[in-house]
């Protein structure tokens, strides 16, 4: 299945997409800062974790389900080509970020916007574990 709209008309829409300080993001933002944690926003490393505790080498992507392929084998058959292809790039950029990270010494914890949504307390006590855990 082709796109519906032409190459113009994508590229018109997709440039209205926020890749910065999102709903999600901004969220997680304020819950860290009420938890008093001092953190860096898009870090300037491999890439760019939303959330980073550079010091600790702690690195935190917060990812919207549909941009980011979570399900993405459950779910591609719904998707025409440009989605397809798209969403795949996404995938593996992300797998190739989270391993230089790791290969770094990064740790990493993915925040999913639903579960955000659903539990945003939860979320925030697996970042505050793995810092816990860090400094000891």
């Amino acid at each position: 299945m082709k796109d519906k709209l032409s190459t113009e008309e994508r590229s018109q829409l997709m440039s209205k997409v926020k890749s910065k300080n999102t709903t999600p993001e901004m969220l997680v933002f304020k819950l860290l800062k009420s938890e008093g944690l001092k953190f860096k926003r898009h870090y300037k490393i491999f890439g760019t974790p939303d959330v980073a505790f550079p010091k600790l080498k702690i690195a935190i992507f917060v990812n919207g389900e549909y941009w980011h392929g979570k399900n993405f084998d459950k779910e591609k058959h719904k998707y025409n080509e440009y989605w397809l292809s798209k969403i795949s790039k996404n995938i593996k950029r992300d797998r190739l970020n989270r391993k230089m990270l790791r290969h770094k010494g990064w740790k990493i914890i993915n925040i999913w916007e639903k579960r955000l949504k659903k539990n945003p307390e939860s979320q925030i006590k697996r970042i505050i574990r793995l810092l816990n855990d860090s400094r000891t």
